[in-house]
């Protein structure tokens, strides 16, 4: 089955109650038992609920995944993740990252003794003087957030497999359209599915995609121990959102294209991160494990200060300024301030994360209103 008609039909079948064809809402916390532990499989919403698992199943699917869990929020997704280490352990992951992810990594699971080495991914080699018998786990993005830098999930693969370690992918910006973290050698897929999975800004989920058997089981058991589970109306609404995931993403990376080309020779600008360029670092390996660059673009203003990058970041008409990204409408982010305000300075500006940086999350309006508005906001 092709992408577009995953995206539409999997994990979901016309109720057999009714017949309807969009998967019911069900908006119940527990299920009649005919007798003790004769269930059908659904006991308490909080493990199990039908219109949940229709979008966990469709999420396996797009991601070419055995299963899928979804969670109350990206963040939730990635703390069930960390729930499988145990003091002692270690965790690899980039230099270059989402800020909650840095902040839940140092802020909270470094006090239950979890070791983090934070280093330069662009070359997977550049991990294996980390690895020790503490290792366990490479976390990556690619590609990342903010200055979408890419990463070698395949050479990545080839190491955690010689050394026995879990790989987790956060592949929120590429989405499953773009990218197969899972096809390319990644134990885990990690995703925001508040971002481009639900597409439209009104849902805040995320989603864990595995493989493994025992992974799965291992993950489950924390999805419903600790219980970070999105209810039935959230899921409802992202199973409708994915049914168009095939076309928002093919206008996303079209007026993507656009904007960056667009700005890549704006006086104002001086510097346009976005993997399509054939400069970009490891454009390459962007073309061969994507299938289009997306429609994430970020910038830096050339010679602005602080409150210069607020003005522009404030003059936009139809740029939305505002956390998230990956919605129907364009929004314009200014990471040190709003993402990324958690992460260190000295260490944000290492990677390019600077105050003069704007990260624009392309949306899906008409590219010449877009455009229009980039000019009047750079006068």
């Amino acid at each position: 089955m092709k992408f577009a008609t995953k995206a539409i039909h999997a994990g979901q079948e016309p109720d057999p109650t009714t017949g309807a064809v969009m998967t019911p809402i069900y908006q119940t916390s527990t299920y009649w038992q005919k007798s003790p532990g004769d269930n059908k499989g659904y006991e308490y919403s909080r493990g199990t609920n039908p219109t949940r698992q229709a979008l966990e199943d469709c999420l396996a699917a797009l991601e070419n995944a055995k299963y899928g869990l979804c969670f109350s929020s990206g963040m939730g997704a990635t703390d069930a993740v960390l729930r499988l280490l145990k003091p002692g352990d270690e965790v690899i992951t980039g230099n270059d990252l989402y800020g909650g992810s840095y902040r839940i990594f140092t802020k909270v699971y470094e006090r239950y003794g979890i070791k983090f080495h934070f280093l330069d991914l662009s070359s997977p080699e550049n991990i294996l003087p980390y690895i020790n018998a503490h290792t366990r786990m490479i976390w990556i993005e690619t590609p990342t957030n903010p200055t979408m830098r890419i990463i070698d999930i395949r050479g990545m693969a080839a190491i955690t497999k010689e050394h026995g370690l879990l790989l987790a992918v956060d592949n929120t910006f590429a989405s499953p359209y773009l990218q197969n973290p899972i096809d390319l050698g990644a134990d885990i897929v990690m995703h925001s599915v508040t971002k481009y999975l639900g597409g439209h800004s009104d849902v805040v989920m995320g989603a864990l995609l595995v493989n493994d058997d025992q992974l799965y089981k291992n993950l489950w058991f924390v999805y419903n121990a600790c219980g970070a589970t999105p209810g039935p109306q959230d899921a409802f609404l992202v199973l409708r959102g994915l049914k168009t995931l095939h076309l928002r993403m093919k206008a996303h990376c079209e007026n993507g294209e656009r904007v960056a080309r667009y700005l890549k020779d704006h006086p104002r600008i001086d510097k346009v991160y976005w993997p399509g360029f054939t400069d970009h670092p490891n454009h390459e390996i962007a073309k061969n494990q994507m299938r289009g660059f997306g429609g994430m673009v970020s910038i830096t203003l050339k010679g602005a200060d602080l409150q210069e990058t607020f003005r522009i970041a404030s003059s936009f008409k139809v740029f939305t300024l505002a956390e998230s990204l990956g919605g129907v409408e364009s929004l314009i982010n200014h990471p040190t301030t709003m993402t990324h305000g958690s992460i260190p300075r000295e260490e944000r500006e290492k990677v390019g994360v600077t105050d003069n940086l704007l990260r624009l999350s392309v949306g899906v309006e008409d590219i010449e209103d877009l455009l229009a508005d980039l000019e009047q906001a750079l006068k």
